[in-house]
């Protein structure tokens, strides 16, 4: 073979093999889901559920990694997400203060906003509950108690969503928490530590002692099923209406065609027999809400929070 053919032969393959990395079909590796929370909750159990359909889908490894910490920023789970390309092989499941809260309060990574969103997928029953001993038994009976002894509140984070919700709760119903603190996880534990007196957290973290707590409020437009009888914060306040939910994001910059496939596995996940049993077992919203709606949802939820913030500076 001559030094011609030699060099016109290597060019070829050469050109092969970038023809065919170019045309590699998406996933054709691992893809990895964030959950910025520590494992056992809502959106990480419906996570694992998209990731084993994804995998089974398209033939391809799959890892749900937890990223707890930071609840009121910086949320390195975001944030390990807006770092990494923007090819699918990182998605994130975030909840409503990652695009609604986290541009806002000073993290360099999430300003402005680097995520597209693919679909929410889950409204938290989340709820505001105390202690079955609490000498309160609604939100009414613990603002007449909190006027005369101080009342500590567990949350995950001040500047979250169902935390300013709290506070504006509080103030529209005449009265403040002495004091609050921050925790990666709000259950039965916190309770019965003592460390607090009121937590606002999802109904599936106090589900084992259900029966020895007191649900005070949920946090959403509808009542939980599994507590009909709590009135929601936007009964008692109806100008702090606003929905906690989960969706998957990835980088804007992600091509159309693979958020394409990443959604047509999430969207029958949430159709699954197994994720419905989910909802009616634990009081949770499983549905699939479209990038479009979800893009509209969250204008929507930064106004409101606005609004909140507004009515606690007064």
């Amino acid at each position: 073979m001559t030094k011609f053919m030699t060099s016109v032969t290597a060019m070829a393959l050469a050109m092969a093999a970038v023809t065919g990395a170019a045309q590699a079909e998406y996933p054709e590796k691992p893809v990895e889901f964030v959950v910025p929370w520590p494992p056992g909750d809502l959106e990480d159990v419906l996570t694992r559920m998209i990731a084993e359909d994804f995998s089974e889908a398209y033939g391809v490894a799959t890892a749900v990694v937890n990223k707890p910490g930071g609840g009121g920023g910086p949320f390195p789970g975001a944030i390990e997400v807006a770092n990494a390309p923007a090819d699918g092989y990182t998605v994130g499941s975030f909840i409503i203060a990652i695009p609604v809260v986290g541009p806002q309060i000073g993290i360099p990574e999430l300003n402005p906003d680097p995520f597209v969103p693919l679909g929410n997928f889950l409204t938290y029953p989340f709820v505001i509950a105390t202690s079955g001993d609490a000498p309160y038994d609604d939100m009414a009976g613990l603002a007449e108690y909190a006027g005369s002894n101080d009342v500590v509140l567990g949350h995950f984070g001040a500047p979250l969503v169902p935390t300013q919700v709290t506070f504006g709760l509080a103030k529209e119903m005449g009265f403040a928490f002495a004091s609050d603190a921050a925790f990666d996880a709000l259950d039965c534990n916190t309770l019965a530590s003592g460390d607090v007196d009121v937590i606002n957290t999802t109904l599936q973290q106090i589900f084992p002692c259900l029966d020895d707590v007191k649900v005070l409020a949920s946090i959403g437009s509808e009542r939980i099923p599994l507590t009909p009888d709590t009135p929601t914060v936007a009964e008692l306040a109806p100008n702090l209406d606003v929905a906690l939910w989960n969706g998957l994001f990835v980088h804007a910059d992600t091509p159309q065609d693979v958020q394409d496939k990443i959604i047509a596995v999430a969207q029958k996940t949430m159709m699954s027999e197994r994720a419905l049993k989910l909802a009616a077992d634990t009081g949770a919203l499983v549905y699939w809400q479209t990038a479009d709606e979800v893009k509209a949802q969250i204008i929507t939820d930064i106004e409101t929070m606005a609004r909140i913030e507004g009515m606690l500076a007064q």
